[in-house]
Protein backbone atom coordinates (compact mmCIF):
# COMPACT_ATOMS: atom_id res chain seq x y z
CA UNK A 1 0.00 0.00 0.00
CA UNK A 2 1.22 3.40 -1.01
CA UNK A 3 1.93 6.52 1.28
CA UNK A 4 -0.94 8.06 -0.72
CA UNK A 5 -3.41 5.19 -0.30
CA UNK A 6 -4.74 5.73 3.32
CA UNK A 7 -5.93 9.36 2.34
CA UNK A 8 -7.60 7.38 -0.45
CA UNK A 9 -9.26 5.37 1.75
CA UNK A 10 -10.62 7.78 4.00
CA UNK A 11 -12.43 9.83 1.08
CA UNK A 12 -14.11 6.94 -0.63
CA UNK A 13 -15.61 6.42 2.66
CA UNK A 14 -17.30 10.04 3.07
CA UNK A 15 -14.63 11.06 5.62
CA UNK A 16 -13.32 14.18 5.47
CA UNK A 17 -9.48 14.71 5.78
CA UNK A 18 -8.36 17.19 8.81
CA UNK A 19 -6.04 20.11 7.15
CA UNK A 20 -2.53 18.30 8.50
CA UNK A 21 -4.03 15.25 6.17
CA UNK A 22 -4.94 17.47 3.14
CA UNK A 23 -1.43 19.26 2.57
CA UNK A 24 0.33 16.09 3.21
CA UNK A 25 -1.87 14.76 0.47
CA UNK A 26 -1.37 17.02 -1.96
CA UNK A 27 2.14 17.55 -1.04
CA UNK A 28 2.66 13.60 -2.28
CA UNK A 29 0.38 14.37 -5.58
CA UNK A 30 2.53 17.65 -5.90
CA UNK A 31 5.94 15.45 -5.47
CA UNK A 32 4.95 13.04 -8.22
CA UNK A 33 4.98 9.96 -6.17
CA UNK A 34 1.15 9.58 -6.84
CA UNK A 35 -0.26 7.84 -9.91
CA UNK A 36 -2.85 9.88 -12.35
CA UNK A 37 -5.18 6.96 -11.23
CA UNK A 38 -4.51 7.77 -7.81
CA UNK A 39 -4.72 11.30 -7.84
CA UNK A 40 -8.04 11.27 -10.40
CA UNK A 41 -9.45 9.09 -7.74
CA UNK A 42 -9.12 11.02 -4.79
CA UNK A 43 -9.84 14.48 -6.39
CA UNK A 44 -13.02 12.80 -7.46
CA UNK A 45 -13.61 11.77 -4.20
CA UNK A 46 -13.47 14.98 -2.79
CA UNK A 47 -15.43 16.25 -5.72
CA UNK A 48 -18.53 14.30 -5.07
CA UNK A 49 -18.53 14.58 -1.34
CA UNK A 50 -17.58 17.98 -1.23
CA UNK A 51 -14.36 20.09 -0.57
CA UNK A 52 -14.21 20.50 3.31
CA UNK A 53 -12.94 24.38 4.21
CA UNK A 54 -10.21 21.99 6.12
CA UNK A 55 -9.07 20.43 3.18
CA UNK A 56 -8.69 23.15 1.15
CA UNK A 57 -7.01 24.87 3.65
CA UNK A 58 -4.38 22.13 3.68
CA UNK A 59 -4.42 21.90 -0.07
CA UNK A 60 -3.48 25.77 0.38
CA UNK A 61 -0.79 24.99 2.13
CA UNK A 62 0.89 22.64 0.69
CA UNK A 63 0.47 24.36 -2.44
CA UNK A 64 2.26 27.70 -0.45
CA UNK A 65 5.02 24.92 0.63
CA UNK A 66 6.36 24.05 -3.02
CA UNK A 67 5.33 27.94 -4.59
CA UNK A 68 8.82 29.20 -6.02
CA UNK A 69 8.82 32.85 -4.40
CA UNK A 70 9.72 35.82 -6.63
CA UNK A 71 12.25 39.07 -5.59
CA UNK A 72 11.04 41.64 -6.72
CA UNK A 73 12.84 45.50 -6.37
CA UNK A 74 11.25 47.45 -3.64
CA UNK A 75 8.21 49.65 -4.75
CA UNK A 76 7.65 47.25 -8.02
CA UNK A 77 4.69 46.86 -9.46
CA UNK A 78 2.67 44.28 -11.43
CA UNK A 79 0.77 46.16 -14.80
CA UNK A 80 1.05 42.31 -16.20
CA UNK A 81 -2.67 40.90 -16.74
CA UNK A 82 -3.18 37.36 -17.58
CA UNK A 83 -5.36 37.67 -20.81
CA UNK A 84 -8.16 35.43 -19.21
CA UNK A 85 -10.84 38.41 -18.81
CA UNK A 86 -12.58 37.32 -22.31
CA UNK A 87 -12.88 41.00 -23.06
CA UNK A 88 -10.42 41.05 -25.90
CA UNK A 89 -8.60 43.72 -24.15
CA UNK A 90 -4.86 44.49 -24.40
CA UNK A 91 -3.05 43.85 -21.38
Amino acid sequence: MSEFSPFIAKVAEGQSLDAGEAAQAFSIMMSGEASPAQMGAFLMGLRVRGESVEEITGAAQAMRAKATGVEAPEGAVDTCGTGGDAKGTYN
